[in-house]
C-alpha cells in the first residue's frame, strides 16, 4: 500500500468509527438519531488528508514539533517514531473532536459523544503507554530498570488503597498538618458533629456564622492551611464561626434520606448555633451540595413560618440544575431508575466511585497524570495538601443520593414552587427572602457559572452575585494574602436572565472575593460583643478537639 493509500484508509476509518457511535449507554429504549452532514464530512476529510501528508512528510526531514505537554519533554523530541506517534494522535484526536462538532443530533446526545470522545482521546495518548513513551523509556534506561521496579510498587499499593495516589498521602493527618483550626465539638448525632471555633478577636458579632461544606466532600478543604483557611478567615473578622462536619456514612445510615440531611443536619444546626450564641437569628453559609441543602433547609423553615437566619451565603451552589455543564451527560430516566432500585432497600454510594466520576471530568490532569508519573515513571507524587483532600473521598446514603438525582438533576424540582417535598413540607424557594450573597468560579466544571448564577432569577430577596476566576475549589479557596486571581461585581439590583449580560457589564478587581464578601457578612452581622471565653453554652457543652472524630472516618473501599 503506498503512503496516499495509507493515509486515505486511516481517515476512512476514523470517520466510520464515529459515524457507526449511536449512543453513550444512556439506558433510553431508542437510540437516538445520529446523521454527519455530507460537506462537513468531506471538508474534514480533506484537512485530515493535507494534515496527514503535512506530517508524513515532516517526518521524513526529521522528528515533528509537537505542542502539548504530555509530549514536550527533550526525550520526545529526540526520537523521531515517538515524536510522529504524538503528532499523529494529536491530529486524530483533533478530527475525531471536529467530527464529533460536525455531528447532527440533540443536544445531548451531542454532549455524550464529546464526552466519550475525550475519554477515549485522553485514555490511549501514546504517553499513557510504556512501549510508546519515549520519556518513561529513558528514565527506565537512566536508572537501570529501578523506575520500572517502582512503578510496580506504586501499582500494588495504588490498587490496595483503592485509587491513584495523586500525593504522598502518608504526609498528610487530619488534625496535625490540615484542619488545624482551634475549636472543639459542642454537638453531635448520628449524622454530624458541629464544630465550634476559637475567637481570634477580642470582639465578635453578635450574630452567630455558620458553614455547611458539601457532604460529599471533607470539610476540612475550607481548613487546610492557616494561611488559606476560610474558616480561620471567617473567624479572624470577628465572626463566631461553627461548622458541619459531615459523618463519612457506614452501614448504619444506608437508609438515610435527603429529609435526614435536611432536618437533622441543616436545621438542628441552625437550631444548636442560635441556642450557643443565645441569638434569634444567625448568618449562614453553604457550599457546593451544603448550598442545596442550606436552601431547603431554609425553604422547610419558611414553610414553617420560621426565619433563624438573617443572611446567607451559597458559594458553587446549584439551585436551579438546569445547567449542570458536563455532569449532565450521566442523567437521564434509566439511569436516575437504576440508582433508585439499587437503593430501595438502602445501600450506600461509595466515596471511591463518586471520586473516579469526578476525576474522570478531567482526566489528563486528574487520572493519566498520575499513572504515567506513578507507574510508568516510578515517581512518588510530591506532597499537596488539597490532592490528599481530594483523594480523602467519602459516602453517601443510597437512599438521599436517589432522591438527590431525581429532583435536581433529573427533574428540577427545587424551583418549581410546591413539587419537591422536602421534611413534609411542599417547599417554595420564593418564600425564602433573606439577603443572599451568591458566589460562582467562572472556569467551574462541576457548577458552572450559568447553574450558580441562575440562583439570581429564584429567590426574591435583595442579592449580591460575585463572579471569581479558576474552578469548583481554587475559585472559592483564595486567600487576600496570597494576592492571587481577581473576582468580578455588578448591580446589586439588576440581574439579567443570561449571565453572559451580567458579566458584560461586571466590574473586575483584583485579588480574592473574600474581601468582599466579608465587607458583606459585616453589614448582616449585628452588634460587636465581647468574645466568649468558653466553649458551648448550657447544654452544649464541648466535648473533643476540633476536628472531631467523624472527619478521620475513611470511606470503605
Amino acid at each position: 500500500m503506498d503512503q496516499n493509500a495509507a493515509l486515505k484508509s486511516l481517515g476512512d476509518g476514523w470517520l466510520k468509527a464515529l459515524a457507526s457511535f449511536k449512543s453513550l449507554g444512556s439506558g433510553e429504549a431508542q437510540a437516538p438519531t445520529l446523521s454527519f452532514p455530507p460537506d462537513k464530512l468531506e471538508s474534514l476529510h480533506k484537512q485530515y488528508m493535507e494534515e496527514a501528508t503535512g506530517l508524513w512528510n515532516q517526518s521524513m526531514k526529521g522528528a515533528p514539533a509537537v505542542q502539548d505537554r504530555r509530549f514536550k519533554s527533550d526525550a520526545w523530541a529526540q526520537n523521531p517514531m515517538a515524536a510522529f506517534t504524538a503528532a499523529a494522535y494529536l491530529l486524530n484526536t483533533r478530527t475525531m473532536m471536529a467530527l464529533t462538532e460536525a455531528a447532527e443530533t440533540d443536544a445531548k446526545t451531542k454532549a455524550r459523544i464529546q464526552f466519550a470522545v475525550e475519554q477515549w482521546a485522553a485514555a490511549s495518548a501514546p504517553s499513557n503507554f510504556m512501549a510508546l513513551n519515549a520519556d518513561a523509556q529513558q528514565k527506565a534506561i537512566e536508572t537501570k530498570g529501578e523506575s520500572i521496579s517502582k512503578g510496580i510498587q506504586n501499582l500494588l499499593h495504588d490498587m490496595q488503597q483503592g485509587h491513584v495516589s495523586m500525593t504522598d498521602e502518608r504526609l498528610f493527618e487530619v488534625g496535625k498538618n490540615v484542619a488545624t483550626s482551634e475549636g472543639k465539638v459542642v454537638f453531635e448525632n448520628a449524622f454530624f458533629q458541629l464544630l465550634e471555633y476559637k475567637p481570634l478577636t477580642a470582639k465578635v458579632y453578635e450574630r452567630p456564622f455558620l458553614l455547611i461544606p458539601p457532604c460529599i466532600n471533607k470539610f476540612y478543604i475550607l481548613d487546610l492551611q492557616p494561611e488559606n483557611s476560610l474558616i480561620r478567615y471567617a473567624v479572624s473578622q470577628g465572626h463566631r464561626t461553627f461548622v458541619v462536619s459531615w459523618r463519612n456514612p457506614d452501614e448504619s445510615l444506608q437508609h438515610t434520606t435527603w429529609d435526614n440531611y435536611v432536618e437533622d443536619v441543616a436545621i438542628q444546626a441552625i437550631q444548636v448555633t442560635r441556642e450557643i450564641g443565645g441569638t434569634p437569628q444567625i448568618n449562614a453559609l453553604g457550599f457546593c451540595v451544603g448550598g442545596t441543602i442550606l436552601s431547603n433547609a431554609l425553604a422547610v423553615l419558611a414553610a414553617r413560618g420560621e426565619k433563624p437566619v438573617a443572611s446567607a451565603t451559597l458559594l458553587t451552589t446549584l439551585i436551579d440544575f438546569t445547567d449542570t455543564g458536563v455532569l449532565d451527560v450521566f442523567i437521564d430516566e434509566g439511569f436516575v431508575k437504576y440508582r433508585e432500585g439499587q437503593f430501595a432497600k438502602g445501600g450506600l454510594m461509595k466515596g471511591n466511585d463518586m471520586a473516579s466520576t469526578f476525576s474522570f471530568l478531567r482526566p489528563n490532569d486528574l487520572v493519566w497524570n498520575y499513572v504515567v508519573g506513578n507507574y510508568l515513571k516510578g515517581e512518588t507524587p510530591p506532597p499537596f495538601d488539597l490532592l490528599y483532600w481530594n483523594s480523602d473521598s467519602t459516602n453517601l446514603p443510597g437512599p438521599m443520593y436517589a432522591w438527590y438525582l431525581r429532583n435536581t438533576y433529573l427533574e428540577n424540582n427545587l424551583i418549581k414552587p410546591g413539587k419537591a417535598l422536602v421534611c413534609g413540607e411542599k417547599i417554595d424557594l420564593r418564600q425564602v427572602d433573606l439577603p443572599i450573597y451568591i458566589y460562582g468560579s467562572r472556569e467551574d466544571h462541576i457548577v458552572p457559572i450559568g447553574g450558580a448564577y441562575a440562583s439570581t432569577q429564584v429567590f426574591p430577596g435583595k442579592k449580591r452575585f460575585v463572579m471569581g476566576a479558576s474552578g469548583h475549589i481554587a475559585g472559592v479557596i483564595n486567600p487576600p494574602a496570597a494576592k492571587k486571581r481577581c473576582y468580578w461585581t455588578g448591580s446589586d439590583t439588576s440581574f439579567p436572565k443570561d449571565v453572559d449580560q451580567w458579566i458584560a457589564k461586571a466590574k473586575e478587581h483584583p485579588g480574592s472575593w473574600w474581601t468582599d464578601w466579608s465587607d458583606w457578612l459585616k453589614t448582616h452581622a449585628g452588634k460587636q460583643i465581647a468574645a466568649p471565653k468558653t466553649y458551648g453554652k448550657g447544654k452544649y457543652k464541648a466535648t473533643e478537639d476540633a476536628p472531631g472524630r467523624y472527619v478521620k472516618a475513611r470511606a470503605s473501599k
